[in-house]
């Protein structure tokens, strides 16, 4: 890494816009800026990294805290068979540049050196981005390996981490002499923060009004929670007394919901669609203490993933353009497809992806539910399909990586099934730009927002989607995507399956090969309606006007 004449205290190279001037400091545990900084795992990431370039292109006052992950997530590789493998490499990035910062927290009583990089905003396009490792001189082995992988499945690890970005990334702003007026919490993994600063502040309305969270996880069950008296060994609480932290966080008992902590000590927060605002409000409405929760849809940005001559045909209101160069941008996506699987797909058939982190909620296999029907759909002659699967399921999801592997073995029976491995950015733009439908099968209510299909619709793929997320503010069946019905009583899982299969056998495949004038106005329509609506431009401008 780059040594630099780094410059202390420090000043933002951006000159914000007079409607930006406010100073914000944006935590987030992980950021998909670019495909050579593989310091993400997914959607978080790609929110994050969307929200950076927004941020950079409209010369807001923002910069970006995270954290410098020595072994990224984990390279998706392949075993002997060809099934899935997670391997754990160290990265290299000369672009980033030596703050020569360090400074040292405690965890479990001993002192840990915590060195900063910086990537500055030109290199990406992106806001100014401070990096936070324990990979230092200093630090024994156990130390060093807090920064090494992105979301240990070590408790004691993962909570570390957080101490890093949140206790880490406060200390940060000190040394920088940098004081912005708004801390914003992308996820509660940073919440440790807000100990760092009632310490500094000594009152709770101090702290306020400098915090604001933006929450993603639409169920209470899924925020994390940990014992009191385990972070406190750990020092997540920075010293602070326990019953004081009880008192100022809305956490009773013996157990710390960090989420609420986050909800209890910001003046605003967001959840990340109209219908996840709906979702939060309710899940915490019992909580008396916690700030007003509004919403924010998600976004991603269209300057850097749409294709230009796709975007000049929409601009045209030119359907044949469009729909030719789809074909071309399929053919790129197969060379992947025959390189990794050794199967030659055709541009001129119905192609249909599934792509994003396998979890269980999101039934990446919902299709093979039913294995006959699902026969049946792959053997078609005069109207026939393709379909590719990519996602990294967490590594120690074993559940969700031997769904990845089923789907893998069972892909040898069929030419036109493959399942890619190496899902990040450039694989995701592949994707996009290949698929002419976009599928994506959570469980209702589950999907907080899910982003994935507005890159796939700006660069003509059609959503087939069950009613979910941001894709409540967006789809309107059989004009710009096609939408599954919602389910209801007790077999939600063989509804959606038995409507998934029949929306494709009645509907979309019939509609490509019967109707190509409907598809293609399809497609324009979604291509026109997902624009600015969800172009992160848009949701940057929002966090300036109702959070910040």
């Amino acid at each position: 890494m780059l040594e630099t004449s780094f410059r202390i205290p420090y000043a933002n190279p951006i000159k914000p816009d007079k409607l930006y001037q406010k100073s914000v400091a944006y935590f987030s545990m992980e950021f998909a800026i670019d495909q050579a900084l593989k310091i993400y795992s997914g959607g978080l990431g790609f929110l994050a990294g969307s929200h950076m370039r927004s941020v950079y292109a409209l010369n807001q006052n923002v910069i970006g805290i995270g954290m410098l992950w020595k072994k990224g997530y984990y390279d998706q590789d392949r075993q002997e068979d060809g099934s899935m493998e997670p391997n754990f490499r160290e990265k290299m990035y000369h672009f980033l540049q030596d703050t020569t910062i360090r400074f040292q927290l405690s965890i479990l009583g001993k002192p840990v050196w915590v060195a900063a990089y910086y990537l500055p905003p030109d290199v990406f396009q992106s806001a100014p981005l401070f990096l936070l490792t324990t990979d230092t001189d200093g630090n024994d082995l156990a130390m060093r390996s807090i920064s090494y992988s992105l979301y240990d499945s070590d408790v004691t690890m993962k909570v570390a981490q957080c101490m890093i970005l949140g206790l880490g990334g406060a200390r940060l702003l000190e040394e920088l002499q940098y004081d912005p007026e708004i801390y914003h919490f992308n996820e509660a993994h940073a919440v440790s923060a807000i100990f760092h600063l009632y310490k500094k502040y000594g009152n709770v309305a101090d702290v306020k009004k400098r915090v604001v969270f933006t929450t993603h996880t639409p169920e209470e069950a899924g925020n994390e929670k940990h014992n009191m008296e385990f972070l406190d060994d750990l020092g997540f609480f920075a010293g602070v007394p326990l019953q004081t932290v009880r008192e100022i966080t809305g956490n009773e008992g013996e157990i710390f919901n960090h989420s609420l902590a986050a909800l209890s000590m910001s003046h605003k927060a967001n959840g990340v669609s109209k219908l996840h605002g709906e979702v939060s409000r309710n899940m915490w409405k019992s909580y008396p203490g916690i700030c007003e929760i509004g919403h924010i849809t998600n976004a991603q940005n269209k300057t850097y993933w749409v294709d230009p001559a796709l975007e000049s045909g929409r601009k045209n209101n030119d359907t044949a353009a469009i729909l030719l160069r789809k074909r071309a941008l399929k053919k790129q996506l197969f060379k992947t497809v025959a390189d990794q699987c050794g199967k030659l797909f055709d541009p001129e058939v119905l192609t249909i992806v599934w792509a994003r982190r396998f979890a269980a909620y999101k039934r990446p296999d919902m299709l093979i539910w039913d294995i006959e029907r699902f026969k049946k759909l792959l053997s078609r002659v005069d109207q026939p399909v393709q379909i590719i699967w990519a996602g990294k399921p967490y590594p120690k999801d074993q559940g969700a990586v031997d769904t990845f592997n089923h789907l893998f073995y069972l892909s040898h029976h069929f030419p036109n099934m493959a399942v890619l491995t190496g899902y990040e950015l450039a694989l995701s733009k592949l994707l996009k730009d290949g698929s002419d439908v976009w599928l994506n099968t959570p469980i209702v209510t589950r999907e907080a927002s899910g982003t994935s299909g507005m890159t796939a619709a700006m660069n003509a793929s059609l959503n087939l989607s069950t009613f979910d997320g941001w894709i409540c503010e967006f789809a309107r069946d059989g004009e710009n995507a096609f939408i599954l019905p919602v389910a209801q009583g007790d077999d939600i899982n063989g509804q959606d399956r038995d409507r998934l299969f029949e929306k494709l056998e009645n509907d979309v495949i019939p509609t490509y090969y019967g109707n190509p004038e409907k598809w293609g106005q399809m497609v324009l329509n979604s291509m026109n309606d997902v624009g600015e609506a969800f172009n992160s431009d848009r949701m940057a401008r929002e966090y300036y006007e109702k959070l910040y």
